[in-house]
């Protein structure tokens, strides 16, 4: 079931294209970027979720992460239908 953000689409690419071209820019190995990306979502938790809300919202968020990671999977392994 895909899930309905309140945020505009465009908006979210936007936004994807900025960070994964700094990462480009500065040519970071895979494990900084994810680390780097970790961080941030730590800071962001840390910094402006309510303490008492930090757990639920950070389990939340790895669940989802995991299922965007397998149904990514479940993406890549498909193979195109050919035209005839």
């Amino acid at each position: 079931m895909p899930i309905v953000s309140k945020y505009a689409q465009d908006r979210q690419e936007r936004l994807i294209d900025d960070i994964l071209q700094v990462f480009a820019d500065d040519k970071s190995p895979n494990d900084l970027a994810l680390m780097t990306l970790g961080n941030v979502v730590t800071h962001i938790l840390q910094e402006h979720v309510a303490e008492d809300k930090r757990a639920s919202i950070a389990r939340q968020f790895g669940e989802i992460l995991l299922q965007s990671v397998a149904n990514a999977g479940q993406n890549s392994t498909q193979q195109p239908t050919k035209k005839q």
